[in-house]
């Protein structure tokens, strides 16, 4: 699972640079107040993820969990989860396409999945 420990750190360094890219360069390009806090949501959420995935992998050792098919898929729904919620929101923030909105409850659900796996992965 040295896998999630690598990709999780890979998502928070760039949960951190489009932070500090929204915060900065974007500041005075969003159409309005509510697009910078859609960034900002979508940057909270980025985040929480890529630390949970980085859980997710010290989850994995043997002294702990153990690598269990369980906490791999629920690694990968938290991957999905930024791409499908964090990048929906991201695009919407810059581009203001409404439609865009469809998409980031797949996320969400993709999130929520993830996360009952780590629970019932903990309680097997």
């Amino acid at each position: 699972m040295e896998m999630f420990l690598a990709l999780g750190a890979i998502l928070a360094c760039l949960g951190v640079v489009l932070g500090a890219f929204g915060a900065h360069a974007l500041k005075d390009k969003f159409a309005s107040p509510h697009y910078a806090a859609i960034w900002e949501t979508a940057v909270q959420y980025h985040m929480y993820h890529a630390l949970g995935i980085i859980g997710l992998g010290i989850l994995s050792s043997e002294s702990l969990l153990g690598s269990t098919s369980l906490l791999s898929l629920a690694g990968y729904l938290m991957f999905t989860g930024i791409i499908f919620f964090s990048g929906s929101l991201y695009v919407l923030a810059v581009t203001g396409v409404k439609k865009l909105g469809a998409i980031t409850p797949i996320g969400g659900m993709l999130f929520i999945v993830a996360w009952v796996l780590v629970a019932v992965a903990a309680l097997a």
